[in-house]
């Protein structure tokens, strides 16, 4: 999944538990007195009977901010029956700014080539040797992959092979002395 794909999903995650919650909200402010304290009797048993049998519950990042942003609606006297303590939803606030300002939000300069198209610019250019970068930029337009000069030239550096048209052959001083 991708990171724009991720951050959809987790927003209408979000979107959906909050909207459910809401309704849940008018639902209970509906009931009479005597409904809600049971309600309240019974979810508290059964978050005794959860406490348990569960050693750590696992939150997810929309489960944190619903019941970060309902726990500010609840008097904190009230609190000893969530999960949660206030230390904990503090502890959540300071890792989520510390992710935010120690996390790389874009990475510094442009993307890495696909490992296809490194080792089809090294095909190319070992194949033939008499093709410089210009031609091997060409040839792989040709095929619909877009590069530039740069990193053609980038490439074949990393890949040790010299630039066109000495890849192979005789290099000045030989062929001098062959020429003589």
């Amino acid at each position: 999944m991708t990171g724009s794909t991720r951050l959809v999903a987790l927003a209408l995650t979000f979107l959906y538990r909050l909207v459910h919650r809401v309704i849940g909200m008018i639902r209970v402010h509906r009931m009479d007195a005597a409904a809600k304290d049971a309600e309240i009797l019974v979810l508290r048993h059964q978050l005794a009977v959860l406490r348990r049998q569960v050693a750590r519950p696992r939150f997810t990042w929309s489960n944190r901010a619903l019941v970060s942003a309902f726990a500010r609606l609840v008097p904190r006297e009230r609190w000893a029956s969530f999960f949660i303590t206030p230390g904990t939803i503090l502890r959540w606030h300071r890792a989520l700014i510390r992710k935010h300002w120690t996390y790389p939000h874009r990475q510094a300069g442009r993307l890495a080539l696909a490992e296809e198209t490194v080792a089809l610019i090294v095909r190319l250019a070992r194949e033939d040797p008499r093709w410089g970068y210009l031609r091997i930029v060409g040839e792989l337009k040709k095929l619909g992959v877009t590069v530039s000069r740069t990193s053609v030239a980038s490439v074949l550096r990393r890949h040790r092979l010299p630039p066109a048209p000495r890849r192979s052959g005789p290099s000045w001083t030989e062929f001098l002395h062959t020429s003589a």
